[in-house]
């Protein structure tokens, strides 16, 4: 396990709603890395670089611990949630079902304005990467992908996208890791929005699963190759 013990570039809050906003800084840290998998959050670390007290620090951890985020052990702490490549099987098996019915969906309302609006996610895609910004990637993507389930116009599908946030933004982040070019990350999404402009229900369902298929496949090898093997007798 890995302690929470150097600054890892939180700002300083000061506005009212300290418990989400640190949970924000505090997953921000996690989809760039600075806290990896298995890492301990030590309350009184953050809470210092932070400029808070430790209420709301165990607040917000907390709050990602509903998430999925952390996990709690007694006596110990929070830690960061260490994904199985388990895991990942099961969250883009989820992600396939979700996007795949989207994407088709998407594409019968994709009218100027909604085309503009996936447009301007993968601008603003492009724009991380110019500032090799991991953070807001991150964000980036995630909204690329919610902005589709968004149009599709099924608000139990966006509802059920956005349960899955959390995991999502953590396993985004971990995608970043495998590219040299941040730019790659932004360019494997144009061919997803060519077949959604052009509209053809077969192709679009090919380059989801492929787009997702590609993430899915190098993640879990990642999650694998970082995975601890086992113990030695």
């Amino acid at each position: 396990m890995r302690l929470l013990s150097p600054p890892v570039g939180l700002p300083v809050l000061s506005e009212s709603d300290l418990v989400r906003q640190v949970a924000r800084r505090l997953t921000d840290a996690i989809t760039r890395g600075d806290l990896p998998p298995g890492a301990k959050v030590a309350e009184a670390a953050v809470a210092r670089e932070l400029g808070i007290s430790r209420a709301p620090v165990r607040e917000a951890a907390r709050l990602l611990e509903s998430q999925g985020l952390l996990c709690a052990h007694p006596r110990r702490g929070f830690f960061v949630r260490e994904l199985s490549p388990a895991d990942i099987d099961d969250l883009y098996d989820l992600r396939l079902c979700i996007e795949r019915h989207a994407a088709v969906e998407a594409a019968r309302r994709l009218d100027a304005p909604a085309r503009a609006a996936l447009r301007a996610c993968l601008d603003d895609l492009y724009a991380a990467a110019q500032r090799d910004d991991a953070a807001r990637t991150v964000e980036a993507d995630y909204r690329f992908h919610r902005k589709i389930c968004e149009i599709a116009g099924n608000g139990r599908l966006l509802r059920l996208f956005d349960g899955l946030a959390t995991e999502l933004k953590v396993v985004i982040g971990l995608i970043g890791r495998l590219y040299d070019d941040p730019h790659a990350i932004a360019r494997t999404h144009e061919p997803v929005l060519a077949a959604l402009e052009a509209g053809h229900a077969e192709r679009i369902v090919a380059h989801v699963d492929h787009h997702l298929g590609v993430a899915r496949r190098e993640v879990g090898r990642l999650v694998r190759a970082l995975s601890p093997g086992p113990e030695a007798p």
